[in-house]
């Protein structure tokens, strides 16, 4: 098991910071032309409550390590894993910048703030699947990189319709990947894909793991990935050195003739452990994730999804992270191996689809009410609520529509989203300007 500081550039002095662009990006426009049935103002969900444990506030998640014969059985039978830096050595994919994307897809980017960077995947290369989550290797380690490497994951999911619910796609029919994307060019972002797996029969095979990425966090040497696979499933942990490449090119998935198939992926991320729930109906559960570092210890926050006409609140969670170098990018778990969150709130906000703590601040990403519109981002604490304004009517319908998951680098202040295609960044002190 590596430690967090084995990561960390012995000198930081020589870390090169993304360079944000001295003006925002152009968006066309089009992109600034809010429909009619968004003109009216939202009413603003107003300040946090605190939940306390007994009114819905506790929700334990037991832990599950997958044993680890399994996983140096599946090794011995595929080779030696691989970590992220030899997957990088094959991204060769490229990411277009946003002035080369189709126009359809920047409509979708924030309107105010604007994105300072964005960049997108091709139609050919991602046709089918969704667009979900985001984290990077500022979540990784706190200097930004991972050994050398600034990295962004992209994360995707087959089988569930574009702005959709979380529900995600039946059994047997979704799959999960996610885009190594090599970004220490900011000019030249290049990408490979990793299928997502769970080891199978003791780890002679392994299956799909059949589920939306909605959240996601790599923390450490760890990758938390929400799932909604089975009633009980909350999230699958995957470690970052314990990559596997895929030695046949197929569209089927685990041991064929011949060797290793990933869906066409050249690599696969076994499953090395999971978080599961308390069973029984209506139990709260965890949709989109992200780190907070400005906590003690570094915390995992976490957000359910509640429909736009659900008759309820929108739970929030926070958990501790371990300090415990054996238990490296693992939840803090007590004596009966379960992590209770050390703080939840509800929220008037509904159909949350990113969710990000910073300090005092929980922002929260609230999709868009119609297809080709743009959605939500507010900022709430347990004073209030607010959100940026645009538009001549100061409609508050000014984020991106599609976005998924909210991910904060730390080391350049950036927050990263995805909006369908597009992948893009702004500073998080000019989303925190456009909400005064």
């Amino acid at each position: 098991m590596k430690h967090r500081g084995r990561h960390r550039r012995r000198r930081r002095g020589r870390a090169l910071r993304a360079t944000l662009a001295g003006t925002a990006l152009a968006l066309t426009a089009a992109a600034t032309l809010i429909s009619a049935s968004q003109a009216t103002v939202a009413d603003a969900p107003g300040a946090l409550r605190t939940v306390a444990s007994d009114e819905g506030g506790r929700l334990p998640l037991a832990e599950h390590r997958v044993p680890g014969a399994w996983l140096d059985r599946l090794a011995s039978a595929m080779g030696r894993p691989v970590g992220v830096g030899a997957v990088l050595e094959d991204a060769d994919r490229p990411l277009r910048r946003a002035a080369d994307c189709p126009a359809a897809e920047r409509r979708s980017l924030p309107v105010e703030p604007a994105a300072t960077r964005a960049y997108c995947f091709a139609g050919s290369d991602t046709r089918d699947w969704r667009a979900g989550a985001v984290t990077t290797s500022g979540d990784a380690d706190d200097d930004g990189r991972w050994g050398s490497d600034r990295v962004i994951l992209s994360g995707w999911s087959r089988g569930a319709a574009e702005g959709g619910s979380l529900d995600g796609p039946a059994p047997g029919q979704g799959l999960a990947r996610v885009a190594f994307v090599d970004a220490n060019d900011p000019a030249r972002l290049r990408y490979t894909w990793a299928l997502l797996a769970v080891p199978v029969d003791g780890g002679r095979d392994y299956r799909g793991l059949v589920s939306p990425l909605s959240g996601m966090v790599w923390y450490q040497d760890k990758l938390l990935v929400t799932t909604r696979e089975r009633d009980r499933d909350a999230l699958f942990v995957y470690d970052m050195d314990r990559i596997q490449r895929a030695t046949v090119t197929s569209d089927a998935v685990g041991r064929v003739p011949g060797g290793w198939a990933a869906h066409g992926s050249r690599y696969v991320l076994p499953a090395v452990a999971s978080y599961t729930l308390p069973g029984g109906d209506g139990a709260p559960r965890p949709a989109t994730v992200s780190l907070d570092r400005s906590t003690s210890p570094d915390s995992l926050v976490a957000s359910e999804w509640v429909p736009a006409d659900g008759d309820r609140r929108t739970r929030l969670w926070r958990y501790a992270l371990s300090r415990d170098p054996d238990r490296a990018g693992l939840l803090t778990t007590g004596s009966s191996g379960k992590a209770d969150p050390v703080e939840a709130y509800e929220t008037k906000t509904t159909d949350v689809r990113g969710v990000l703590a910073h300090r005092s601040g929980w922002y929260l990403d609230r999709a868009a009410g119609d297809p080709g519109g743009h959605g939500t981002l507010w900022r709430q604490d347990t004073e209030g609520a607010r959100a940026a304004e645009c538009g001549t009517d100061e409609t508050r319908h000014c984020w991106s529509g599609r976005s998924a998951s909210l991910s904060y680098w730390q080391e350049t202040g950036e927050v990263w989203s995805q909006s369908g295609r597009m992948l893009f960044a702004l500073p998080l002190a000019s989303i925190d300007r456009a909400l005064r």
